[in-house]
């Protein structure tokens, strides 16, 4: 059998499945109404939360940086990909995350898979939660200590799990602050607080919760008033950039700086894409009103939701999960959803478990009423022509 003829066995079990994925083409700059493919839609799927990755503002700072420091860094951050503006925007994230110090990832995926592979030792334990995010999941996998998963955000679970890991050297409990596919909020104050009783150490992945969640939109530590011994994020969703983070002690980040594999070996992003996260994190330090509007448009789309009889899970987040159940009519319902102007791909297996493929709803603030009143409109009406809803 030829190579060709084997991929294709497979991949044609995928589309028997109905797990088949395919690109599509934007054809516009982030916004709430695109041209995807050629076709305009409205985006409800984009985790651009708060509008930041087109505005003129980050633009602008990255159009000056870019003329001054050139496209590219040239190389890792240890060898000639260190600007002022790694560094600066490291102290930025370190102020808007209240800790010591901050250390750049190209990504955040990067990022969790750095400190989980080069912070916990032979003999140590990794307590991972059930729906964590596939970075997670690989950091742990090459993580040289064991690793046991507990069930989603159940704190009686991780304390079983906590208690039967004791003749373990070290424990780690490791979380999403919010979980990317269920919208669920990490009770932190519950993790933390089981970690001080059994002496374990606590790494949160603030990746859907930085410029979210909190008054001041600082994460899931500033939402439950906590503070986790390492804080992973990422620039890419309601930063509107690109890139990843580690916060927490400066003897953690001088750690990861001289173990991280992933931090070692990676080029640096540009000194451009540093400014405009820079100016991102500003603009979210100091304009409450972008979360204001992104929490009122949260709202009225998970209430409407719930009273058509829509199964919707997850917390007061942008990520609005609607159970359609079945992979091939989850793919139906995003289909007959594009055909009327509404980009909102299916979510199915591997991504979450098969009974509970879904439409993965998000929204930003930059949604406006009338878009809004659409996609209600057409849940209501497709949800009616599929039988999905009560």
């Amino acid at each position: 059998m030829c190579f060709d003829e084997w991929l294709n066995i497979r991949l044609n079990k995928a589309k028997e499945a109905g797990t088949y994925r395919q690109l599509r083409v934007m054809d516009t700059a982030p916004r709430p109404r695109m041209s995807i493919n050629g076709q305009k839609q409205i985006v409800c799927s984009s985790n651009n939360y708060l509008g930041l990755a087109n505005d003129i503002r980050l633009v602008q700072a990255a159009k000056d940086v870019l003329h001054a420091f050139g496209a590219g860094s040239s190389g890792s951050r240890l060898t000639t990909g260190n600007t002022q503006w790694h560094e600066r925007l490291e102290r930025k994230i370190a102020g808007f995350k209240g800790t010591e110090a901050a250390l750049l990832f190209s990504n955040g995926y990067l990022a969790n898979v750095g400190v989980l592979s080069s912070l916990p030792e032979k003999g140590d334990i990794l307590l991972s939660d059930q729906l964590n995010h596939a970075s997670i999941i690989d950091g742990c996998r090459l993580s040289k200590a064991d690793t046991t998963i507990y069930n989603h955000i159940d704190m009686g679970d991780l304390e079983a799990k906590l208690k039967d890991s004791r003749p373990y050297q070290r424990r780690f409990i490791v979380t999403d602050g919010v979980f990317s596919m269920d919208g669920t909020i990490a009770p932190l104050d519950q993790i933390l607080s089981l970690a001080n009783r059994y002496h374990a150490y606590v790494i949160v992945d603030d990746a859907h919760a930085t410029g979210v969640i909190g008054e001041n939109g600082r994460g899931t530590s500033e939402f439950y008033g906590a503070s986790p011994d390492v804080v992973i994020g990422t620039l890419s969703k309601a930063v509107g950039t690109e890139g990843g983070f580690v916060a927490g002690s400066r003897t953690l980040i001088n750690f990861l700086l001289n173990h991280a594999r992933t931090f070692i070996f990676q080029t640096a992003i540009p000194p451009a894409s540093c400014a405009a996260s820079y100016t991102a994190l500003e603009i979210i330090q100091h304009d409450k009103k972008k979360r204001q509007r992104l929490l009122a448009n949260v709202t009225k789309i998970r209430t409407e939701l719930q009273t058509m009889g829509y199964d919707v899970k997850g917390d007061l987040t942008p990520i609005i999960p609607v159970i359609i159940g079945d992979p091939q009519m989850a793919v139906n319902f995003s289909e007959r959803l594009r055909e009327q102007g509404i980009y909102a791909p299916a979510i199915r297996p591997p991504t979450v478990v098969r009974e509970e493929s879904r439409i993965r709803l998000t929204v930003t603030s930059d949604h406006g009423s009338g878009e809004i009143e659409h996609l209600l409109a057409l849940f209501q009406f497709i949800g009616k022509e599929l039988n999905r809803a009560l």
